[in-house]
């Protein structure tokens, strides 16, 4: 059993001094605090729990900058969406591997230790199924194998363009199933895991599946995640009321039994009864604040969906700047720049903007890939540790660590990242990133000839 020692870890969201963590297969096999270090013992200053990354698209990663050129008047998600659908296009299960790889890499020299991969590139360049139906599938699993990131995968559902089962576009042939066909994906995407890794189901979103379709994939699926974009763009609600009479979050919370298992990605355009109503139902809200910023979606309430008790986690969603530093501050400026006010997502009993936001997103983030959260015995060893020599910590107390992490650190405030007990990152780089670097350059040079 190895061991590891810190002057303070970050436990049950307080910090406490003299720990040591024994692992064992993977897992934390005991905690100790206010002891001494062994000799034999690996020391280090600051131990926290990793991150889940809620959202991710992997293969998004690769389209990074692409999509900045203004190319007309009214550019916005939409239009950003049918860059993707052309870059998507090309991309062979090699290719997503590559470029999957590069991003998980990143996700975790940033402190996210797990990742909700919301999967629906499913099938061939002509949408036609590959001979293995989850090739794809697959494809994710290398790269979470290639990078060590644990993995929870989400098969997507998707099978129409829009609202009352409006017939697809082109560009979202390589998306589509039927019942029967996301049934017979879901069974083999089942083997493709590997570990720790656990599967949910992703229905896309109410524009993409139809009521039926969402009750009996809830049936197929009786235990585990529910992922589902809900009410991102205001036009998508708009055409979800002309459709049902309802929002897109109303409609989910009166019809689809909403509960502790469900993250509703994004649910950027909530009214007055949507916040609280989903704050009490137990489900967390799935935010991407730097996607949501980049695709001009809106802004989250926070402030009162956290005031009414929600729970939330954060992803990286489009992977246009992988930083989990990063969501969390641009989730609290987000909210200053609505309000005209600061230190927002705090409150009287948790006082310090970092420390708050750090242990709602390390709760939210593992309810909604269903894991455990946090450092404890029993529980996955993914570890990540601050090098406390960087400048942004200078003077600081453990009151204010998280905020100097989260504020004012820039890069190479994290040390090394432990992913079921095996070191994947050192001196804030990942131990195979030259090796996934070059794949990932290979691929886009040839992609982007």
């Amino acid at each position: 059993m190895a061991s590891l020692w810190f002057e303070r870890a970050w436990i049950d969201n307080r910090w406490e001094k003299g720990v040591r963590l024994g692992i064992a297969g993977g897992r934390i096999a005991s905690v100790q605090t206010g002891v001494a270090a062994d000799s034999d013992d690996e020391q280090h200053r600051a131990g926290l729990p990793g991150l889940c990354n809620v959202h991710s698209h992997g293969f998004q990663r690769g389209m990074a900058g692409l999509s900045e050129r203004r190319s007309r008047p009214d550019d916005n998600f939409w239009s950003w969406r049918e860059i993707m659908y052309r870059f998507l296009d090309r991309l062979t299960p090699d290719d997503v591997a590559a470029i999957t790889a590069q991003a998980y890499a990143e996700m975790l020299e940033t402190g996210f230790t797990r990742v909700g991969e919301f999967h629906y590139l499913h099938h061939d360049a002509s949408g036609a199924p590959y001979a293995d139906v989850a090739e794809m599938a697959g494809a994710i699993a290398r790269a979470s194998a290639a990078t060590g990131v644990g993995l929870t995968l989400l098969p997507v559902f998707y099978a129409h363009g829009n609202f009352d089962a409006a017939p697809p576009s082109a560009g979202q042939r390589r998306f589509l199933n039927d019942i029967d066909g996301f049934a017979t994906l879901l069974d083999a995407s089942r083997s493709k895991l590997a570990g720790d890794a656990n599967i949910g189901i992703a229905p896309h979103s109410l524009r993409a599946v139809a009521p039926c379709e969402l009750g009996a994939l809830l049936e197929m699926s009786p235990t585990g995640p529910v992922h589902i974009h809900a009410a991102e763009q205001a036009k998508e609600v708009a055409d979800c009321v002309a459709w049902s009479g309802a929002r897109p979050v109303e409609w989910l919370l009166d019809t689809a039994g909403v509960d502790e298992r469900w993250c509703l990605i994004h649910s950027t355009h909530l009214d007055e009864r949507e916040v609280p109503g989903l704050a009490a139902s137990g489900a967390v809200a799935g935010l991407c604040p730097i996607t949501e910023a980049n695709l001009g979606d809106g802004i989250f309430p926070a402030v009162d969906y956290l005031a009414g008790g929600g729970r939330f986690g954060v992803g990286t969603d489009s992977n246009i700047l992988i930083d989990a530093a990063g969501e969390l501050r641009a989730l609290e400026y987000s909210q200053r720049l609505a309000h005209r006010a600061r230190a927002l997502l705090a409150n009287d009993e948790s006082p310090f903007v970092g420390a708050n936001l750090f242990a709602r997103a390390v709760a939210g983030g593992a309810q909604a890939l269903g894991v455990p959260a946090g450092i404890a015995a029993g529980h996955a060893a993914d570890i990540v540790t601050l090098d406390l020599d960087h400048p942004a910590f200078a003077g600081a107390d453990d009151a204010t660590l998280l905020d100097r992490w989260l504020f004012a650190a820039r890069s190479g405030a994290i040390d090394s990242v432990w992913r079921a007990g095996v070191k994947r990152v050192e001196k804030g780089r990942h131990v195979a990133a030259d090796a996934i670097t070059a794949a990932y350059r290979a691929c886009l040079d040839r992609l982007l000839a």
